[in-house]
C-alpha cells in the first residue's frame, strides 16, 4: 500500500483534499485481490471508505498535535516580556462582549485629547482607544489608565509595528488595534496573551488574522453594504468576531450589532470634529449617551469559544 507523506492540514488545498481519499483508495486496490464474486465498483467503494477513515484519523492526529503545541505555547509565553495572564486575556475579551462599543479618539492637538475622551466617558463609554496619530497619545493613555483602572478599559490604536505595541503596553494599554493586518504584530500579541484587533478589509484578511491569533477582527475601512455585509460574512464564517469601525454612526451602531458584529468602534460621529474644534465637550457627551443607549438595547454578545 502506498503511504502518503505526513502533511499539515494548512498545506492541503481544497482540490488536493478532495482527491486524497481517491488516491489512497486506488493504492489500496492494488493490494486487494480481484474477486469474481465482488464487483470492482464495490471493491473501490470499500477502499474509498477505508481511505476516508485513514484521512480522518490523520486529521484528528493533526488537531491533537495543534492542541499540544497551543498548550506548550501558553506555557512558554510566561517567559516572554510583557506577557499577560490568561485571566487578563479573558477579561478583556469579555469586556468587549459585554460593552460592545469602543470610543476611538483622534484629535489634532494634545490639549483637546483628554477633554474629548473625558466627555465620552462621562457620556457612558466603558471602552476607549487612544490612537498614536494623536499628539502625546501614550501620555494621555497612561493618565486615563491610572485614573480609571478597573472602571474603563483603555487600549491603543494605529499600532504599526511591534515597537509601537511594546510602547503602548508599557504605557498601560489593555488591548491593541492596528489599522491594517500586520502578521508580525498579531503574532507578537498572541504570544503574550494580549488581545489584538487588526484592521481587515476582506473576509480572507479576517480569516488570515484569526488564524494568526487575533480574537477580534476590525473591519476597516467601511464596506459597501454596511450591516448587511457584516451579516453575510458573520453567517458564512461564524467563528469570526467582527468589529466594524469606519461607517458606524450614532444611529446605525445597534443595527451593526443586530446583524452579527461582535462590537463596534465609533470615531468621527462620536468625536465630531466641529465640536472638538469649538471645545463643545457637552455635545460629545450627548453623542456618547445616544450611541450607548442604542448599543445597550441589543444586549451582550455571546462569544465564540
Amino acid at each position: 500500500m502506498t503511504e502518503l507523506c505526513p502533511m499539515l492540514e494548512s498545506d492541503i488545498n481544497a482540490t488536493t483534499r478532495r482527491r486524497l481519499p481517491i488516491a489512497i483508495a486506488d493504492s489500496l486496490l492494488e493490494g486487494i485481490p480481484v474477486s469474481p464474486v465482488i464487483p470492482y465498483s464495490i471493491q473501490h467503494k470499500m477502499a474509498l471508505r477505508l481511505a476516508s477513515n485513514t484521512l480522518l484519523r490523520r486529521s484528528n492526529n493533526i488537531a491533537s498535535s495543534r492542541h499540544y503545541l497551543s498548550t506548550a505555547a501558553a506555557v512558554n509565553a510566561s517567559s516572554l516580556d510583557r506577557t499577560k495572564s490568561l485571566e487578563d486575556y479573558e477579561r478583556v475579551l469579555q469586556t468587549f462582549a459585554n460593552i460592545r462599543a469602543c470610543a476611538v479618539l483622534r484629535t489634532p492637538t494634545s490639549e483637546a485629547c483628554p477633554k474629548a475622551m473625558q466627555a465620552c466617558i462621562d457620556g457612558g463609554f466603558k471602552i476607549v482607544e487612544f490612537t498614536l496619530t494623536t499628539p502625546d497619545c501614550l501620555h494621555h493613555l497612561s493618565d486615563f489608565r491610572q485614573k480609571y483602572d478597573g472602571k474603563v478599559m483603555v487600549g491603543c490604536g494605529t499600532i504599526m509595528n511591534t515597537d509601537d505595541a511594546e510602547a503602548a503596553i508599557d504605557a498601560g494599554a489593555e488591548f491593541i488595534i492596528t489599522p491594517v493586518m500586520l502578521p508580525d504584530v498579531i503574532e507578537w500579541c498572541a504570544a503574550r496573551n494580549i488581545v489584538i484587533a487588526p484592521g481587515c478589509q476582506t473576509p480572507t484578511e479576517m480569516v488570515t488574522a484569526f488564524r494568526a491569533g487575533a480574537p477580534l477582527q476590525k473591519l476597516f475601512p467601511g464596506v459597501a453594504g454596511g450591516p448587511g455585509w457584516v451579516k453575510a460574512v458573520s453567517s458564512a464564517l461564524p467563528f469570526l468576531s467582527i468589529n466594524p469601525t469606519s461607517g458606524v454612526t450614532l444611529e446605525n451602531a445597534g443595527e451593526y450589532l443586530s446583524n452579527g458584529a461582535a462590537s463596534v468602534g465609533l470615531v468621527a460621529p462620536l468625536f465630531d470634529p466641529v465640536a472638538i474644534a469649538n471645545g463643545d465637550w457637552d455635545q460629545i457627551a450627548k453623542n456618547a449617551e445616544k450611541v450607548m443607549a442604542n448599543v445597550r438595547e441589543v444586549g451582550p454578545y455571546i462569544r465564540k469559544k
